[in-house]
């Protein structure tokens, strides 16, 4: 039986107009226009398409790039059809003068941008996650640029450790509050690119990792404190309970309940119990 399965929502990340889904095993595109940049990835199976009155494919290494108000089709190229993630983006971070390299080649093999698109579309999923859309996005248009055109592409990251550190100071001032990429830019008055490539460069960090990692060792200190899971994502600018428990567990190795119930209090304050191999030991 023909399948048919999508998935479609928009996501509070700037730039961002659709997020798209889809398994289909028999449906064709009849050609259509798209206002928006259509950056598509296949999962499973290949898509044949005309743009510009020539013929692509999109085997699942490829990352295809679709320019706005450009005529294009889609049909499945196997007989099990394909299974596609799809953006939608406006031109925040893509200009017109990429239009035509798109349309001479949309079809891109290229490992670093097919791994970010797909770690872009994993952040999406997740509620709380738009900061970490917004770096990998940013990254992306970055990459886009450099490989549809090499001669405008303004080279390897320049290093800028005073920009570094005032988003840094910026991160620690908003630890709980948060802010956007968009907003930070606006603050040091930066690129959005430059400014993630300058803190990574920096810190070996992305801006994004560390404001989690400022966020987890708030909450170990508060569940020592004694507090419980859900109190805590709400203190530590976490989007709920299991986003907390995502980022926690993979930076400390346990969840927040787990850890919690492995902290014993005294009169001495709050300290961790130490089993029997520990209390050896210590004699």
């Amino acid at each position: 039986m023909p399948t048919q399965d999508v998935t479609a929502w928009r996501p509070a990340v700037p730039g961002v107009t659709e997020v798209f889904h889809a398994h289909f095993t028999e449906y064709a595109y009849p050609m259509h226009v798209h206002e928006a940049w259509t950056l598509l990835i296949v999962d499973d199976g290949a898509v044949r398409y005309d743009l510009d009155r020539h013929e692509h494919g999109t085997p699942d290494d490829t990352v295809s790039l679709l320019p706005p108000h450009v005529p294009h089709n889609g049909s499945p190229a196997t007989p099990d059809g394909f299974r596609k993630r799809v953006l939608y983006l406006d031109h925040t971070h893509l200009g017109d003068e990429l239009i035509g390299p798109a349309v001479d080649g949309p079809d891109l093999r290229d490992p670093v941008l097919r791994q970010r698109v797909g770690q872009l579309h994993t952040a999406l999923a997740r509620p709380g996650e738009e900061f970490e859309a917004e770096s990998r996005l940013t990254l992306i248009g970055d990459r886009l640029r450099a490989l549809l055109r090499p001669s405008l592409y303004d080279g390897p990251v320049r290093r800028d450790p005073a920009l570094a550190r005032r988003l840094r100071e910026l991160l620690d001032e908003r630890v709980v509050e948060g802010l956007s990429l968009e907003e930070a830019a606006g603050v040091v008055q930066a690129h959005p690119a430059h400014l993630v490539r300058a803190f990574s460069a920096a810190y070996g960090i992305a801006p994004h990792q560390y404001l989690t990692s400022r966020r987890v060792d708030r909450a170990r200190r508060l569940l020592l404190a004694g507090q419980g899971p859900a109190e805590v994502a709400a203190l530590t600018g976490f989007h709920d309970q299991a986003h907390l428990t995502r980022h926690f567990k993979r930076l400390v190795g346990v969840t927040p309940g787990r850890y919690r119930t492995g902290v014993r209090r005294s009169t001495e304050g709050v300290r961790p119990v130490i089993g029997a191999s520990q209390r050896r030991r210590h004699g």
